[in-house]
């Protein structure tokens, strides 16, 4: 049986180091984690989780929790989170939101079955994450976060991207503009309908209770919500969405009935990779996901090795970027 005195022996290293390979890969340099790494594929060496984590008190497993894997933005996030763990030498798993997703993490945590959880889909109404926070536990909150939470947090500049659409349709004439924002309870919906609505209102051109709505982050119920607005008889001039996935619903529902984007305007928030694509072509509000998601898997793996440091928040500011579904109209 190989031992890890074998993989020592062959890597030229101590067995303490080939122990920070398993437990501490960051603290090494890459090139000792290499040579450590290729000694124990060539003797087949396979180290026993169990027994690792009964003796550092770690299992290398950080969980993440998404709101929604068919919103193309949750796979942006993932990915990065993942190559950044990745890196460090930590495995990842997923709960998708639903159900007792939130439940199932916090109590991975508790028994010590993951090292630290990742949320993207916080809520203030969640007593359990309150209750892991003020036991300290390793968790870090990115795109959604909640106020006077006591933990790491990452997010972008919501309010002011929601603001820099309102001047953008107002600059370029469009008054009679709508909203459709997702879950209230949501910071990432409320901050950005928050942003908007106030700058409309603060240039006199308030947006009325009936252009406005709330639901979830669908792209079907965005594309229901944008039919019932077409029917009108004073239809919006434009329509302002929380989220890409709802603007694709409300291009999808004006495509469905044959009027040019010329006349309702679409604009969304996130820029995912798709809403670049030419069948899409959406205006939208691009928040550095892959680089908050950076930041978030590092945060964490400094909360698990420094526990004691204070919590921090970064904010990533936004840009709007202008494409076709509002006519490529200059700022």
């Amino acid at each position: 049986m190989v031992t890890s005195r074998d993989v020592a022996e062959l890597a030229g290293v101590s067995q303490a180091t080939v122990s920070r390979v398993m437990s501490s890969p960051a603290k090494l340099s890459p090139a000792t984690r290499a040579r450590v790494q290729a000694a124990m594929e060539t003797l087949g060496y396979v180290p026993h989780a169990g027994a690792q984590a009964m003796k550092t008190r770690r299992t290398n497993t950080i969980g993440v929790v998404v709101a929604d894997l068919t919103n193309p933005f949750y796979p942006e996030v993932l990915d990065e989170l993942s190559r950044e763990l990745d890196t460090a030498g930590f495995r990842v798993v997923i709960w998708n939101a639903g159900g007792g997703s939130h439940h199932d993490a916090l109590k991975a945590i508790r028994e010590h079955a993951v090292d630290g959880v990742i949320f993207t889909t916080a809520t203030e109404d969640s007593v359990e994450l309150q209750a892991a926070i003020e036991k300290k536990s390793p968790i870090v909150l990115i795109n959604r976060v909640v106020e006077g939470l006591d933990c790491d947090q990452v997010t972008s500049s919501n309010t002011e991207g929601g603001a820099a659409v309102a001047d953008y349709l107002l600059d370029n004439g469009r008054t009679r503009v709508a909203f459709i924002g997702g879950a209230e309870n949501a910071s990432t919906s409320r901050e950005r309908a928050r942003g908007f609505l106030d700058r409309m209102a603060e240039r006199g051109h308030g947006v009325p209770e009936h252009f406005r709505f709330h639901g979830g982050f669908s792209h079907d119920v965005s594309a229901q919500t944008m039919n019932r607005l077409l029917a009108r008889a004073d239809r919006p001039q434009a329509v302002f969405c929380a989220n890409d996935l709802m603007a694709f619903g409300a291009l999808d529902a004006l495509r469905a009935n044959r009027i040019p984007a010329e006349d309702c305007w679409v604009i969304g928030y996130d820029d995912v990779d798709m809403a670049a694509w030419d069948s899409f072509s959406l205006t939208t509000v691009r928040q550095p996901s892959r680089e908050m998601a950076r930041a978030g898997a590092k945060m964490l793996l400094e909360r698990i090795h420094l526990p004691g440091e204070p919590p921090r928040r970064v904010n990533f500011p936004c840009d709007l970027i202008v494409r076709g579904s509002t006519g490529l109209a200059a700022k």
